[in-house]
């Protein structure tokens, strides 16, 4: 981690939900947040948060999907603000088909949206943390169903196991390539209820608790303090590493 008094992180799937909240949990924590979402209504509103806090903000309209995309934004961030400290890849997208009815591309989609997305965001911002002083360190947001495969109620199958699987793998093989300069680790959340909440979380929320050793549904905040603690903490001796935030799922 920098010395330097200004530290700066880099939110894919920032404009809410999970990322919003580890967004504003970084920004009072004296980060400065570039926000990248499809959903610039929302970004806006989560920008306004973070400067309510003090910090300042930057919002980038891009699929996460996109390669190319990714080296502009991160490309632009080093240029206004010096250095990217830290980066979480918060976006991602489900998608509740079977096997037996999923389409080729529908697969495709699946796969870019939650797995390419952190390679394209890795790729652009690594070397930045690389030649910068105190490195870089590294989120991504997995999920419990990488481990599980997900729950037959579950809003996302085989498709979205799959690419949250493989964001396990890829960091894994990363924390060997970019270390000892960057730290890089990843997140599985169990069942979490975001503002909007989704079908699962609000059809059999309440009976989805009793499966849930904690007796609740897991909050955005409830992941910000585990990625601010693996974003700020010194002296820091995790990476490669996945961590489960599920209030100890037992049965759902």
């Amino acid at each position: 981690m920098s010395t330097n008094a200004r530290r700066i992180a880099v939110v894919t799937g920032g404009a809410r939900g999970i990322g919003r909240g580890c967004a504003l949990e970084l920004a009072a924590r004296g980060y400065d947040i570039a926000l990248v979402d499809q959903l610039e209504p929302e970004m806006q509103r989560t920008k306004g948060e973070i400067e309510a806090k003090g910090r300042k903000a930057l919002v980038y309209k891009a699929d996460v999907a996109v390669f190319a995309r990714a080296h502009e934004i991160a490309d632009d961030v080093a240029k206004q603000w010096g250095r990217i400290d830290f980066l979480l890849n918060d976006a991602g997208a489900s998608n509740a088909k079977g096997i037996l009815e999923i389409k080729e591309e529908e697969f495709d989609r699946t796969i870019a949206v939650n797995l390419k997305s952190c390679f394209n965001y890795i790729h652009a911002i690594a070397p930045i943390m690389l030649k910068q002083e105190g490195g870089g360190r590294i989120a991504s947001m997995s999920s419990l169903n990488a481990l599980s495969g997900g729950v037959t109620s579950a809003v996302s199958k085989h498709s979205y196991a799959t690419a949250k699987a493989g964001i396990l793998g890829l960091t894994r093989a990363l924390a060997k390539e970019l270390g000892p300069r960057i730290m890089i680790n990843a997140i599985c959340p169990g069942v979490i209820e975001t503002e909007l909440g989704n079908s699962l979380t609000r059809s059999r929320g309440e009976e989805m608790k009793k499966g849930i050793m904690l007796n609740r549904l897991g909050t955005p905040a409830d992941v910000a303090q585990l990625v601010a603690f693996l974003a700020t903490s010194e002296p820091c001796f995790i990476t490669g590493q996945h961590f489960v935030i599920d209030g100890f799922q037992w049965s759902c």
